[in-house]
């Protein structure tokens, strides 16, 4: 974490480890972690075993491109395709080729896999439930990039700021314009004030490439192929009536 390499320290292999050794100290996805009870803000019902009411259910991807900053569902159904499509961009986390797209929120695609048809068909007997008080659902992704490369966001704690404009959806302070893929902010309303972000990517933040999510429905289509007949109807309704506010926005 030094500007400086140290002279000298153990690698990630538990090997020796010099300036000149010639290879990384680090695995490419070296990360650390603390415990979240050590967290100064924690919220005082965090081990209440009564457990919390659920305002809001967030899903994460890593893609560089299509998928904007964050989404609101239009409905409990249309949350639920929401997290049965969401896909990243593989990182050194994950086996195989980094970059390659793969479906699944970020970080337990490998988990959930086996089991998605039955999760899928679990949450939406949920919305089934007469009288049901259902939380919000969201899409984020903190990943997307300009035509350089360059993250258009800065994330990690400013990612704080979605979560303000997710809480204020919550409890009906702001507003959120309607597109095809979902309800998304208007500038206004996503707090950036002290951040040195241009007008430009928050534009491009929120846009919805038309085009680029008309490509996107086959993969999901294809996607949704593997699950055979454990693929709930709703799903694929959801995925038609995508296709078609896409057209319709198109003409």
């Amino acid at each position: 974490m030094t500007e400086d390499k140290p002279p000298a320290l153990v690698d990630w292999l538990r090997r020796p480890w010099t300036r000149t050794s010639g290879r990384r100290a680090a695995h490419p996805n070296s990360r650390f972690t603390t415990p979240a009870s050590q967290c100064p803000v924690i919220a005082p019902e965090w081990e209440d075993p009564k457990g919390v009411p659920i305002d809001a259910i967030l899903f994460g991807g890593r893609r560089a491109g299509i998928v904007p900053l964050v989404t609101e569902a239009l409905s409990w159904q249309h949350g639920t395709f929401l997290g049965a499509t969401v896909s990243s961009e593989t990182t050194a986390a994950a086996a195989g080729k980094v970059g390659q797209l793969r479906r699944g929120s970020d970080g337990h695609v490998a988990v959930l896999w086996l089991q998605h048809g039955r999760l899928l068909r679990h949450y939406l007997k949920i919305g089934e439930r007469p009288g049901a008080k259902l939380p919000k659902i969201y899409y984020v992704n903190w990943f997307r990039t300009d035509e350089n490369g360059k993250f258009l966001w800065p994330g990690y704690g400013e990612n704080s700021r979605v979560l303000k404009w997710i809480f204020e959806r919550c409890e009906g302070k702001v507003h959120a314009v309607d597109t095809p893929i979902g309800r998304l902010p208007e500038p206004v309303d996503l707090d950036t004030k002290g951040l040195d972000l241009p007008a430009s990517n928050v534009a491009k933040l929120l846009n919805v490439d038309i085009d680029g999510w008309l490509a996107e429905v086959p993969r999901i289509r294809e996607h949704f192929a593997k699950f055979g007949d454990r693929l709930p109807e709703g799903m694929k309704k959801e995925v038609n009536d995508l296709e078609a506010r896409l057209q319709k926005a198109r003409k």
